[in-house]
């Protein structure tokens, strides 16, 4: 047997008996027996946020040690920014947003079977699809990218939206935690909208499963506080930690051309060609300092506030949306 059927069935196990030993008993106990199907599905996304965790913390954290960009000088903010992960690695949003669309999809689905019209699925593009699962996966990949980018960058034009995302670009000490440091609410309009459009393109949700788990960890290598790029050539190719960090400088990443106004560089989240063939493209050689110029003291900025805690963070960020909050002066 060979290792990657090893581990296959490994996990596999491991997921029957965490279902069958805790999962299916828990929810027959508190009345949602109904849901008991779909909750094996939900027992898989566990074991691979469990995994990310791990292999984030033997890989990353020791990089960061080794080829910083620059030295931490908040551990709280980095401690809070994993609370942040580990309740979306975990699989809490992206699978309950999932699985809440597909009984939808599916009955409009079954509508315009009866109508004589058929659903639209990106496998059916093209037969090597069915012989090279592997191109698909990518093809899956590029496809969804290219809607996250849209998604990203539109979070970077509107007042009440930037009130919401600005809450991850305001960590000053940016680390490998720092990707799920989102508000709740942004989150899960972003997890409605990726569910929706995976759905639309016949992705399953076992596809999707590792779809979204392959981002996540290209993206926490993104975030990393690692004085890492992939070339000139490969900085094309794959968004890289320092063509990330970037968008998240001061008075670049989230402005117009540092004149203060929303906009920015770098929205891509995986792949830069979006940046590149719609204008938005930032290369650079700079391992830039990161934050929101309304952090920095006057003149430069107004000392404003983001919040210390994960509940303070997710309450400014509601003001900050619904035009509450009054800016404060240092």
């Amino acid at each position: 047997m060979n290792v990657i059927a090893y581990f296959s069935d490994l996990l596999t196990n491991l997921q029957s008996w965490i279902f069958q030993a805790i999962v299916q008993p828990t929810m027959f106990y508190v009345g949602l027996g109904e849901y008991v199907e779909d909750s094996f599905e939900g027992v898989e996304w566990f074991i691979f946020g469990v995994l990310q965790l791990i292999i984030l913390f033997l890989i990353l954290r020791p990089l960061e040690s080794w080829i910083p960009v620059h030295k931490i000088t908040d551990r709280y903010a980095r401690w809070n920014d994993f609370i942040y992960t580990a309740l979306h690695r975990l699989g809490a949003f992206s699978m309950v947003v999932f699985f809440l669309l597909t009984p939808v999809f599916d009955y409009l689905t079954a509508v315009l079977h009866l109508q004589g019209v058929n659903p639209f699925n990106l496998e059916d593009l093209w037969s090597g699809f069915l012989q090279y699962p592997a191109l698909l996966f990518i093809a899956y990949l590029f496809v969804l990218d290219f809607f996250d980018y849209w998604y990203h960058r539109a979070s970077h034009q509107f007042n009440w939206w930037w009130g919401l995302h600005s809450l991850h670009h305001s960590q000053r000490n940016m680390n490998l935690w720092s990707d799920n440091r989102n508000h709740l609410l942004d989150d899960f309009l972003r997890d409605i909208y990726m569910g929706m459009i995976a759905i639309v393109i016949g992705v399953e949700p076992g596809q999707y499963v590792m779809l979204v788990m392959a981002s996540q960890m290209l993206q926490s290598l993104q975030h990393a506080n690692v004085r890492i790029h992939f070339g000139w050539f490969g900085d094309y190719l794959l968004v890289s930690p320092r063509y990330h960090r970037m968008h998240h400088a001061i008075g670049l990443g989230h402005e117009t051309q540092g004149k203060g106004t929303l906009g920015g560089h770098n929205f891509a989240v995986l792949f830069p060609v979006w940046d590149v063939l719609f204008g938005t493209a930032l290369f650079s050689k700079e391992y830039a300092e990161t934050g929101i110029r309304d952090q920095l003291p006057a003149p430069e900025g107004c000392s404003r506030e983001y919040g210390r805690g994960f509940w303070s963070q997710q309450w400014l960020g509601l003001k900050r949306m619904t035009g509450m909050e009054k800016e404060t002066h240092s």
